[in-house]
C-alpha cells in the first residue's frame, strides 16, 4: 500500500467513523481528553492571547466551541463533511468543509493561532503545514497536539512510520480502521522546522505520573518570542 493510499484511507475513515466519533467526544468516553488534553490546547491557545484562531482539523467542532466561548473568532475546517455536518448542528463557531489542500483557494483570512489538535495523522505534514503557514498573521503561534510519541510508541520499535487505530476500545462502534504515521519527538521536530516554523515551547500534559501528549507552539522562522 502506497502512502496516498494511506493518505486516502485517514480521510475515508474519518467520514465513515463520523457519528461514532462525535458521540465519543460528546459523551466524553475518552479518558485522556478529561484527564487533561482537552485544557492543555484551550489553555495554551487562550493564554497566547490570540484573538482569531483556526482550528484545523476541527472534528465535530468541541475546541472552536470551547475557544469561542472563551471570546476567541474562530474558524474550524475538516475535510469530513459528516464531521462539519455535527460542528454546524451545535455551532457556536463558523465551519468549513475543507481539505488541507484545498485551504489555499479559499478566502479565510489570517489567523493569530493555528492550531492542529490530534489533527495530523498523516506522513504528509507539508500540505497542513504549509496551509497553516499560509493562514497566520504576522506574529502568529502554531499549536499541535498530538500522541506523546513514548507512551504511543508502545512495544513497537521508536522509529518514524506507519501504525494501524483499530478504535478496540469502542466496541465496535467505528466500521473502520485508519492508518497513522507515528512521529518520534526528532521527527516532529524536523517536521515543523522543515516548514519554516521554529518550535517556542513544548509542554507535556501528564496524569498519574505518564504523559497524556506533546503539545508543541511554534512560530514562523525569525518570529519566534
Amino acid at each position: 500500500m502506497t502512502n496516498d493510499d494511506r493518505e486516502s484511507r485517514i480521510a475515508h475513515s474519518w467520514r465513515v467513523n463520523a457519528e461514532a466519533w462525535t458521540r465519543a467526544v460528546r459523551e466524553r468516553r475518552i479518558a485522556s481528553r478529561g484527564k487533561g488534553t482537552d485544557a492543555a490546547i484551550v489553555d495554551a491557545v487562550a493564554a497566547s492571547g490570540a484573538h482569531r484562531v483556526a482550528d484545523l482539523g476541527c472534528g465535530e467542532g468541541w475546541l472552536a466551541r470551547a475557544l469561542a466561548a472563551r471570546g476567541c473568532d474562530v474558524v474550524g475546517v475538516d475535510a469530513s463533511p459528516e464531521l462539519i455536518d455535527a460542528a454546524n448542528a451545535l455551532g457556536g463557531a463558523r465551519f468549513e468543509a475543507l481539505s488541507y489542500a484545498g485551504l489555499a483557494a479559499h478566502a479565510l483570512g489570517r489567523f493569530d493561532a493555528v492550531v492542529f489538535n490530534f489533527a495530523l495523522l498523516g506522513d504528509d505534514l507539508c500540505t497542513p503545514l504549509a496551509a497553516a503557514r499560509s493562514l497566520l498573521a504576522d506574529g502568529g503561534r502554531l499549536f499541535v497536539q498530538t500522541v506523546h510519541p513514548w507512551s504511543a510508541c508502545g512495544d513497537t520499535p521508536y522509529v518514524d512510520g506507519w501504525r494501524i487505530e483499530t478504535f478496540d476500545a469502542f466496541a465496535g462502534e467505528f466500521r473502520e480502521p485508519m492508518p497513522w504515521h507515528f512521529r518520534t519527538l526528532h521527527g516532529w521536530s524536523e517536521a515543523l522546522r522543515d516548514a519554516g516554523f521554529t518550535i517556542d515551547a513544548i509542554v507535556e500534559p501528564t496524569a498519574d505520573g505518564k504523559p497524556l501528549s506533546l503539545l508543541v507552539r511554534a512560530s514562523v522562522h525569525g518570529a519566534a518570542g
